[in-house]
């Protein structure tokens, strides 16, 4: 206490100074209508500044929210989408007087919203690691794309989260038709760029032009068929060669990828079972 009284004493002077500047700061403003007002222009000014950021930084912390909201609904109207679909497929009966077989072009199949949690892009054998497993419904062999084209396929499983081998991976090869003609292909990536993978097997005779839309073929069952891949953006063929040396820039930015679905389709997983035993069984 006794402290307290010396500071005051001491500093007694310039204590009275600020007392009476501040009396005289507020007779000015409760008389005379412009500083008033000016007062009450800067003041809410700062509270219509700090309400704006409050509000910024409250939409910030709902932005997550809102992205799952929305990758759930992408894929509600995928859902939908496939469904028109299959119902307008054209029906093919067979030949003789049994019961009808009905055909479809695409494969009945679900989606799974789930988001990127974990992934790479600068190594030869990527992966992407996704928020959702087997107690999800996810399982080994499942393909998984974006609202922007097509990404990988799951290739381990466990019950909450989900590895996926994407198209950026040096094993991973995918049946894919060129739009405009419908001629076939597979994709493969050198290792190098993540923005670009090659469109392999494509013959001198058949047509390509740069801009040209790469697909899924449908041909096999991870996959429906049509689902974007990516553009020709590079075209060269040598001198003697049999085939295009063709590069794509892929459809699907990895390195802004953050929600992804996943394709449930149980008839493409076991077709794929039976493809890969039989392979096995062959060697």
């Amino acid at each position: 206490m006794r402290n307290l009284f010396e500071f005051i004493i001491n500093h007694s002077h310039l204590l009275l100074f600020l007392l009476l500047e501040v009396v005289a700061f507020l007779l000015i403003t409760s008389r005379q209508s412009y500083p008033q007002s000016t007062v009450l222009t800067a003041s809410n000014r700062v509270v219509a500044t700090t309400n704006q950021t409050a509000d910024n930084i409250a939409s910030y912390f709902h932005l997550r929210r809102d992205n799952e909201d929305l990758n759930a609904e992408v894929c509600r109207l995928q859902q939908q989408v496939q469904d028109l679909r299959n119902q307008l497929e054209p029906r093919v009966e067979q030949p003789n007087d049994s019961a009808p077989i009905y055909q479809y072009a695409h494969l009945r199949y679900r989606t799974i919203p789930a988001k990127v949690i974990d992934l790479t892009t600068n190594h030869q054998q990527n992966y992407l690691t996704l928020n959702k497993g087997a107690r999800d419904g996810i399982a080994e062999g499942m393909g998984v794309i974006s609202d922007k084209g097509i990404v990988g396929i799951v290739g381990r499983v466990n019950d909450r989260f989900a590895l996926v081998i994407p198209v950026i991976h040096t094993s991973t090869h995918l049946s894919a038709r060129i739009l405009k003609n419908g001629h076939l292909g597979f994709t493969h990536w050198n290792g190098r760029d993540s923005h670009y993978i090659d469109l392999m097997e494509v013959g001198r005779h058949i047509s390509v032009s740069l801009g040209d839309t790469i697909v899924t073929s449908g041909l096999t069952p991870t996959f429906p068929e049509g689902l974007l891949i990516g553009v020709v953006d590079k075209v060269r063929l040598e001198e003697g060669d049999n085939y295009y040396t063709i590069r794509m820039a892929l459809s699907t930015d990895f390195h802004q990828l953050r929600y992804v679905q996943v394709l449930d389709n149980p008839s493409a997983v076991s077709m794929q079972q039976l493809v890969d035993s039989a392979l096995v069984n062959n060697e």
